[in-house]
């Protein structure tokens, strides 16, 4: 028998706290799904106050907005029809959980606890949420009176039930649940649930949309269903970029997914799915009856007088299901494209700022963060193109136009939105100011070269006056002392001159209705691990969008952006030696970052995953890498300096991570001293303890390879 069942999952661009954006959203995807002929629609994780509240979720107002805003959805007869799942904090005997919200027609179905809280990497959900520790349990709610008004409900359940439906069994399971080894979805599809729910606020990282993928299509695939994936988008107001991805599989195949990347406000994802087809998929494998049989997990039911699958449209020829897709991936020089430049995209419009400034050095680092710029413009002229109203109404709000103007190329845009600067010195080549001049014209950003040697010089000047010493660089006869100083002189004035740049220039430009512009960042994620920046240089911005993305990684996406975005000016950048120019040229010496680190960019990305991923110290670290660099003919005493000149550098430049510029999170490895990685800031740089143990572990293997020659 065909029961066909239309359904809709929603990625939505929600901003934490934003109540009345958030309603409108959030009603605005129930509209869609109802016009799309859905009769069941979910939303992202939190999606009523947005995921990323964090200590306000401890606040009772963020509470009460809840309740208020699902009041009015309550109210909303528009919306009859459709069984809605929403989510919210709700606070029960004292615990506040995080919640979903099932409606139906005016009245609450069910109110469903999260069991199993993310609290690892960027998650701290155990810091505001308790979870439910009664799986298959259920207790009363009473409602809120101004609720129970709307409702004609005193009490509500609360727990960890199924819902039946008129002609079919729903289960929930939120986000890290779907990650956790005894997945909730187990025991529902055992008995009996046929639809899994899963509302998410899962945020990017390259590579591992992946993952997502795969643990909903093997949990499809083992137990048979249907499962629905909602998931936030966009950047909610942190350093996280929710990557949407909403998708609905069933049995194994994936029948219909979402965007990962996109700069619009609202996207519903509908499939149209046959409950009979999970039916005859479970009925055909033994082993799953076999199981289902003598499963001693029985759920609480509550009922939803609703029928997902309508009788009438069982003949009716013009239904079609919906066929199976196979997900396209984007690559990892794709995510760099594409979530960095979203992110940006929603900082600047809900920031109410007139766009960026960046300090163009002629580098790589800086190239990307200029592209990424770019290719958010592109992003926005294709919106506004296809006929956005959201994008285009923020392109003319921020630019000052009226509603006449349409951007027709990102270089446009960005004439508008983007001002780079080469801030040179006397130890800056012809080279670097030549690129970051060439790249300026080809993505059409506001480009100010500048000379700064009189600031430099007036602040030695200054120096030498107050001490009656003058500092020297090492190739003319200074100190380390000196030349460090000299050289961090010049990284910081780059970092006034972009604030004061920043503030003034659309003033210069346009008078008062110049709005100031955000400052952009370029460190790397691999500088920040070694520590290889000057504390409050140019790396000190109001957001960077490269900043846990790996030199490697950078490199790939510059080599893609030359090909697919049509920037042959790229090509020099990926030729050129790194180099922060900060020292006179000798004949002797040229200032590289890899020499004067003492370590690769491309050893750093090692040494990163194996600190964060691996959870190495010092001597695991040591002890992987012996069966690892051994195949590179390095010998224990070789691998042993190179991960203890690595960890002394770590610790003693560690209090640099405790002033990075807030990156995007895009790498598993990142230093981000915010809420991503926890430690402290003064070491023990010597690590006496640690050290003797790779030093004694070295003597004991060239001692046994020395009896080894001898014999």
């Amino acid at each position: 028998m065909v029961h066909y069942v239309t359904v809709a999952t929603c990625a939505l661009n929600q901003w934490a706290l934003d109540f009345q954006g958030n309603y409108e959203r959030i009603r605005e995807s129930i509209v869609q799904a109802k016009k799309g002929g859905a009769r069941l629609r979910i939303g992202p994780e939190l999606e009523i106050p947005g995921y990323g509240c964090q200590d306000h979720f401890l606040e009772s107002d963020t509470t009460l907005h809840s309740w208020e805003v699902l009041a009015r959805l309550l109210q909303d007869r528009s919306l009859d029809g459709v069984l809605i799942d929403t989510g919210m904090p709700v606070l029960h005997r004292n615990c506040r959980y995080n919640c979903r919200v099932v409606i139906l027609d005016g009245k609450i179905v069910l109110i469903r606890p999260k069991l199993h809280l993310a609290n690892d990497g960027n998650y701290r959900e155990l810091r505001w949420f308790a979870g439910w520790a009664r799986p298959a349990t259920v207790e009363d709610f009473v409602l809120p009176r101004f609720i129970a008004d709307i409702t004609g409900q005193r009490e509500v359940p609360f727990g960890d039930a199924l819902i039946n439906t008129e002609d079919s069994c729903i289960g929930i399971e939120l986000c890290e649940e779907l990650f956790t080894p005894q997945s909730p979805h187990i025991a529902m599809s055992l008995d009996g649930a046929e639809i899994i729910l899963n509302s998410s606020g899962s945020h990017h990282e390259l590579r591992k949309l992946r993952r997502r993928i795969e643990l909903i299509r093997e949990a499809t695939l083992k137990c048979g269903g249907i499962y629905l994936y909602a998931n936030q988008k966009g950047c909610d107001g942190d350093r996280v970029y929710y990557d949407g991805s909403a998708m609905v599989l069933a049995n194994g195949e994936i029948l219909a997914m979402g965007q990962q990347f996109s700069i619009g406000d609202v996207e519903v994802t509908l499939a149209t799915v046959d409950l009979g087809g999970v039916r005859a998929f479970r009925a055909g494998m033994s082993s799953r009856s076999m199981q289902a049989s003598r499963s001693e997990m029985s759920y609480p039911r509550v009922m939803a007088a609703i029928s997902l699958s309508a009788q009438h449209l069982h003949f009716d020829f013009s239904v079609h299901p919906t066929r199976p897709m196979t997900a396209s991936l984007h690559s990892p020089a794709e995510e760099i494209s594409l979530g960095p430049a979203c992110w940006l995209w929603d900082y600047l419009r809900r920031s109410s700022l007139g766009g960026f400034f960046l300090p163009l050095s002629g580098g790589i680092d800086s190239c990307a963060t200029a592209v990424i710029v770019y290719s958010m413009c592109r992003l926005v002229v294709e919106a506004c193109q296809r006929g956005d109203t959201q994008v285009l109404a923020d392109v003319r709000r921020m630019c000052g136009e009226d509603s006449e103007y349409m951007p027709e190329r990102a270089q446009d845009l960005a004439a508008r939105i983007f001002c780079t600067s080469y801030m040179g010195t006397a130890n800056s080549t012809s080279e670097t100011r030549t690129r970051a001049r060439n790249l300026a014209a080809a993505i059409g950003s506001h480009h100010i070269d500048v000379d700064m040697d009189t600031v430099v010089s007036a602040i030695v000047g200054l120096f030498a006056l107050v001490t009656g010493q003058t500092p020297r660089y090492a190739v003319h006869g200074g100190t380390s002392a000196e030349n460090l100083a000299l050289q961090n002189i010049q990284a910081r004035l780059r970092m006034l001159l972009s604030y004061l740049f920043a503030a003034l220039v659309p003033w210069a430009m346009r008078g008062s209705s110049g709005k100031s512009l955000l400052v952009l960042g370029s460190a790397n994620v691999d500088e920040a691990l070694r520590g290889y920046f000057t504390k409050y240089d140019c790396s000190s911005a109001d957001l960077n969008p490269i900043g846990s993305i790996s030199k490697a990684d950078l490199r790939g996406f510059i080599e893609y952006a030359r090909n697919h975005m049509q920037l042959e000016v790229l090509g020099g950048f990926l030729n050129a030696v790194p180099s922060a120019e900060l020292v006179p040229f000798s004949p002797g010496y040229v200032q590289s970052d890899e020499d004067e680190m003492g370590m690769t960019y491309n050893e750093l990305g090692v040494y990163g995953r194996l600190r964060k991923i691996k959870k190495c110290g010092p001597y695991s670290m040591f002890a992987q890498l012996l069966h690892v660099w051994s195949q590179a003919q390095l010998t224990p005493r070789q691998i042993g300096d190179k991960v203890k000149r690595f960890f002394f550098y770590y610790a003693v430049n560690r209090h640099k991570m405790t002033t990075l510029t807030p990156a995007y999170h895009a790498e598993a490895y990142s230093p981000d001293d915010n809420r991503f990685d926890l430690r402290q800031f003064l070491y023990n740089a010597r690590w006496t303890w640690q050290f003797r143990q790779i030093d004694d572990a070295v003597a004991r293997l060239e001692k046994r390879d020395n009896v080894v020659i001898e014999e």
